[in-house]
């Protein structure tokens, strides 16, 4: 599987908050195989797994659970680089996001967000794809959702607040933090991350919307080198990650959804010496050790979220792929969360 890349602005303020934790931040990086260089160099792109274990190993030795989310308590639109420029100028709250989605892989290539609509109700739904299979997600997953609720209030006012934010992981010890950054309405140990807000959210207009600017951060964006042919396939891999609970996680709804022909896909991946069923098995592993081991969720449930027409089809799988059935794996989780070093 292709290695997942993150800018490296996705750091920013890591060394303020891990010395306030009491670590000593370029220790943790050389530990996490970061060069230290990376906290000056935004516009680096680094492998989004090391970034991964860095948060998590961060929040585990300092004991801070909010990690991630203290990281974003500061972040602006700028740290997004061109991307930041460009969406800072829209006329709407939904056509920033909508470019927001369109750039997504030129600042984490493993995060996929949807924006979902259904009368008055909207859903920012986020989901991160880890590097290494049963490698915990949950420092960097709040630490984009605070990324998000941060930019939406300097788009449309820093008193806005979600409706709702929704977690896949369990609730921390302390909720404190996550109040002070997201608001007082968020609910843990659901099946899917993501923020609930309003259509008039998203129609909201941006007084301060300067076209010439528009056109300045465009030109940045496109007069930047080419991205690797190797884009597709994560393009690829975040439209599994989208369409697997639907149960039509197949090649030809990847294909439409990517707006490719299934032949073009499928020839990147040969050329890559993978399959699209190999591709999206390797999702369904990383996402069944998470839901299974990190999550109370039931093994029915897990089975809808990762495309399996019945419970019992999804345990056969797993006792294939793990070599145990899915009840003694969770079982045996304890050993395997500390493991992992889970906070």
């Amino acid at each position: 599987m292709a290695q997942s890349l993150v800018r490296a602005a996705c750091l920013t303020h890591y060394a303020e908050v891990a010395q306030s934790s009491g670590l000593n931040p370029l220790r943790m990086l050389l530990d996490a195989g970061l060069n230290p260089r990376v906290l000056d160099e935004p516009d680096l792109m680094i492998p989004g797994d090391k970034v991964g274990r860095l948060l998590q190993e961060s929040a585990s030795q300092s004991g801070n659970e909010s990690f991630g989310l203290c990281m974003a308590s500061s972040r602006l639109l700028s740290n997004l680089g061109p991307v930041g420029l460009l969406i800072r100028d829209q006329q709407t709250l939904r056509d920033s996001l909508n470019l927001l989605v369109r750039y997504l892989a030129t600042l984490n290539s493993a995060l996929s967000l949807v924006i979902e609509e259904a009368g008055n109700t909207v859903v920012l739904r986020e989901r991160l794809l880890s590097g290494r299979a049963g490698e915990p997600t949950r420092q960097r997953v709040e630490l984009a959702m605070g990324v998000m609720v941060r930019v939406i209030r300097q788009l449309i006012g820093r008193n806005w607040q979600p409706q709702r934010v929704y977690f896949e992981h369990a609730a921390p010890r302390d909720e404190r933090m996550h109040t002070k950054i997201l608001g007082p309405r968020i609910a843990f140990n659901q099946d899917f991350n993501g923020i609930v807000c309003t259509r008039a959210d998203l129609d909201t207009r941006n007084e301060f919307a300067d076209p010439a600017m528009i056109r300045y951060a465009q030109k940045l964006l496109d007069f930047a080198p080419p991205a690797d042919e190797s884009h597709i396939l994560d393009d690829v891999r975040r439209t599994i990650l989208l369409l697997l609970p639907s149960g039509r996680c197949t090649i030809e709804q990847v294909s439409e959804h990517m707006g490719v022909m299934p032949r073009t896909i499928q020839r990147r991946l040969t050329e890559r010496g993978q399959t699209f069923s190999c591709a999206m098995n390797d999702i369904r592993k990383q996402l069944a050790l998470r839901y299974v081991l990190e999550s109370k969720r039931s093994l029915a449930e897990i089975a809808d979220l990762l495309g399996f027409t019945a419970a019992s089809s999804f345990s056969r799988w797993y006792q294939n792929q793990f070599g145990c059935s899915a009840k003694t794996a969770r079982v045996q989780s304890p050993k395997v969360l500390t493991t992992h070093a889970l906070v």
